[in-house]
């Protein structure tokens, strides 16, 4: 029987996306076998994170410092905007180095079934940011699943009375699929061939 701080880690672990109860189990064996150079680094990382973690007030990345990293490189494009469901998805399509203008993170998507509705998403501040103008292009890059693909037509519709290019990433992206589980060549062929929006 391990110590209930043991359990409680293992717990911890196991809540963590990929990784199930014994999945979590061997991960706390080997950081309690690896104590020094897995474990207290490991505690030590999480720590800093935890102290200097910061969702960036500009696009929604998260980062630790504010405006975030990607907001404040000059040498990305600010007049383009790809919008995106969820940091992870930020994430996906920055390491690709293929679009190089800043990003929008909506926090979710739209979802009837969820109760995800346009307010609860960060919509309001993407128009905001349209409207100060010096955009010329928005790409909405949705995941690909139908929550994802209204979620990018209802963007479209606030967007209509801007003057901006609307574009979305090419459908070659699988039914069903999250940017986050892509690899990098899909990624970048699906943001090469991306379209206006009709």
């Amino acid at each position: 029987m391990a110590s209930q701080e043991i359990d409680d880690l293992t717990n911890a672990l196991a809540r963590l996306p990929g990784l199930g109860p014994r999945s979590a189990r061997r991960a706390v064996l080997y950081l309690i076998k690896k104590r020094e150079t897995a474990l207290d680094p490991l505690v030590s990382a999480m720590e800093q994170v935890r102290e200097k973690l910061v969702t960036c007030d500009n696009c929604g990345n998260v980062d630790t410092i504010n405006p975030c990293g990607i907001c404040t490189d000059v040498r990305r494009d600010t007049r383009a905007i790809c919008v995106v469901e969820e940091v992870s998805d930020l994430w996906a399509l920055d390491k690709s180095r293929l679009f190089l203008g800043r990003y929008h993170v909506l926090g979710g998507r739209l979802s009837a079934l969820d109760g995800v509705r346009p307010e609860d998403l960060t919509i309001s501040r993407l128009i905001e940011r349209v409207d100060a103008g010096d955009i010329d292009e928005v790409v909405l890059a949705m995941n690909a699943t139908l929550e994802g693909q209204t979620t990018a037509h209802y963007i479209a519709e606030r967007l209509e009375k801007y003057p901006v290019r609307l574009t979305q990433l090419a459908h070659g992206l699988p039914m069903g699929g999250e940017l986050d589980y892509l690899d990098e060549g899909t990624l970048a062929q699906a943001l090469r061939a991306r379209k206006p929006i009709a």
